[in-house]
């Protein structure tokens, strides 16, 4: 059962998604037709946000969305899902963040973010959200609002003693000082590789990849694996944390679950080697449907399959 119910600040982007499911995708100048089309609210941020409330914790969001049909349709889906959206502003005279994503049968996935509204995310928006931001156990943040707004809110969480997970998505080339203060650095491959330049195909480079990041500064970093598991590596430990087999019909937006779910499991005041095997089983549920927010299962799904699995609560 939970030990008590936490807290979680995100401060990052929302977006609609627009996901395509299609066997093959056109060439340059090709028009084809689509199997199936799915329309549904995501983002990095939102999504994160979505997946830490279902698994228990109160949630409080920090974005932009824009001044069109999906603005208020976004704040509209942080309320229903019960997360505090009052610091979910609107950015006049500026499109809403999106997302087209195409889907294979393998449920491998392709996705190109237009930013939008969250490209407007200042730190004078991190200021005006400090009262909620204050409460929070842990403030999650991630790489589809700017690089300054990241850092700022970096320091913001170590001034005011709060956890902190970075996760680097979209990848990019940073200051690592910056983010040293950051408690957890947590990228997927892909974007190890992108924030590193270093190749991360197997285990041993993905060790050498987080033994890199830790010698920059990172305080602790985790590269999840997919069907590998995850990686954690700190001053004093560097372990493979073991996936879990499903049958995956959709990746969109497990690294999100992971991220949402272990800030909860941290915040509850779980130790990390407990939390992260959960949020590899919170992450591998997630490709088993369709979507991003709509695949995170809530904590009674969770916790049936963590049993089911072996494991105790």
């Amino acid at each position: 059962m939970m030990a008590r119910q936490s807290f979680i600040a995100v401060v990052g982007s929302a977006n609609v998604d627009l996901t395509t499911f299609n066997d093959v995708f056109p060439r340059p100048g090709e028009t084809i037709f689509g199997k199936r089309f799915d329309l549904g609210f995501g983002g990095k941020g939102a999504n994160q946000a979505v997946a830490a409330r279902l698994c228990g914790a109160n949630v409080g969001m920090v974005a932009k969305v824009g001044s069109d049909l999906f603005g208020p349709a976004t704040i509209k889906n942080f309320e229903s899902q019960g997360i505090d959206a009052s610091c979910v502003r609107i950015a006049e005279g500026v499109s809403s963040g999106v997302a087209p994503i195409f889907v294979e049968p393998s449920g491998q996935n392709r996705i190109i973010v237009v930013k939008g509204a969250n490209d407007t995310l200042s730190p004078e928006d991190v200021d005006a959200a400090a009262p909620m931001l204050r409460k929070a156990d842990t403030i999650i943040l991630q790489f589809e609002i700017p690089l300054r707004t990241v850092y700022y809110a970096v320091q913001f969480a170590r001034t005011n003693a709060i956890r902190c997970i970075v996760n680097p998505a979209p990848a990019q080339r940073v200051d690592f000082k910056e983010l040293g203060p950051a408690d957890y650095f947590i990228p997927n491959e892909s974007e190890a590789e992108a924030v590193t330049g270093m190749p991360v195909h197997s285990i041993d480079e993905a060790r050498k990849c987080a033994e890199f990041l830790l010698h920059e500064g990172m305080r602790r970093v985790v590269i999840t694996l997919g069907e590998r598991g995850s990686l954690v590596a700190g001053s004093d430990k560097l372990d493979l944390i073991p996936p879990f087999k499903v049958q995956a019909v959709d990746t969109t937006g497990a690294g999100d679950a992971f991220i949402g779910s272990f800030g909860v499991f941290l915040s509850e005041g779980l130790a990390e080697e407990e939390a992260l095997p959960r949020a590899n089983l919170y992450a591998a549920l997630s490709t088993t449907k369709v979507g991003t927010q709509k695949s995170f299962c809530n904590r009674m799904e969770f916790e049936q399959e963590w049993r089911n699995r072996g494991g105790r609560l």
